[in-house]
């Protein structure tokens, strides 16, 4: 963890509840002035965010409700443009345009990006703009995933302010059908030198019978 992470997510109520619950010096520390930002992506950040296929975004609304929206698409398609900024192509949807709307009045957003198979879990804060399609059809063109059928309305870029790593403890261990088809490879691989082994020992009990009853 570090201050920039500290400085959004530690509110007065937070630190109250905190101080009730007995963490708040556990936490102490991350809003000390010589505690690192933590506000710049690096390279294990980076590594991460390649290899998601989907991530949950929350934005505020007019009204001061919450909206959390899942956005999936190719492994990679949310992009790291550099250390402060990452971005994603908006496909076209339901056209309710809820998050569009949210991010147009108050670009504050949160993102949880969740890696199941290894229980690990990257949370963002950033200041989200709309960049429509008119505007930078280039952005577009680095942001789409090759060959996905889908149509872009606009980008989404997202200037970090800070993030966060989560603890492991309570998150399920999920596979989609490529990440299981690599942990079980193994087994399959497995099966089949036992099933190429049973057949040849199938064949060499034949072989033995029929040589025992030749010499009767």
């Amino acid at each position: 963890m570090a201050r920039a992470f500290a400085e959004i997510a530690f509110t007065p109520s937070v630190l109250a509840a905190q101080a009730v619950n007995g963490s708040r010096s556990a936490y102490a520390r991350l809003l000390q002035p010589e505690t690192g930002r933590g506000d710049r992506l690096g390279e294990i950040e980076a590594a991460f965010i390649s290899l998601r296929d989907g991530f949950y975004q929350a934005s505020v609304s007019e009204t001061g409700w919450p909206y959390v929206q899942f956005r999936g698409g190719p492994c990679g398609f949310l992009k790291v443009l550099d250390a402060t900024r990452i971005a994603y192509a908006d496909y076209r949807g339901n056209r309710q345009y809820l998050s569009a709307g949210n991010i147009a009045s108050d670009g504050r957003v949160a993102l949880i990006l969740m890696d199941y198979p290894n229980r690990r879990r990257l949370k963002i804060w950033g200041r989200a703009s709309l960049v429509e399609a008119a505007q930078d059809p280039g952005l577009l063109t680095r942001l789409m995933p090759r060959e996905y059928p889908a149509r872009p309305e606009r980008a989404v870029v997202i200037d970090v302010e800070a993030f966060d790593w989560n603890c492991p403890a309570h998150i399920p261990e999920r596979f989609t059908l490529e990440e299981l088809d690599t942990v079980i490879a193994p087994v399959r691989e497995e099966m089949e030198t036992l099933r190429a082994e049973n057949d040849r020992l199938k064949r060499e009990v034949a072989r033995l019978s029929s040589d025992v009853e030749g010499c009767g």
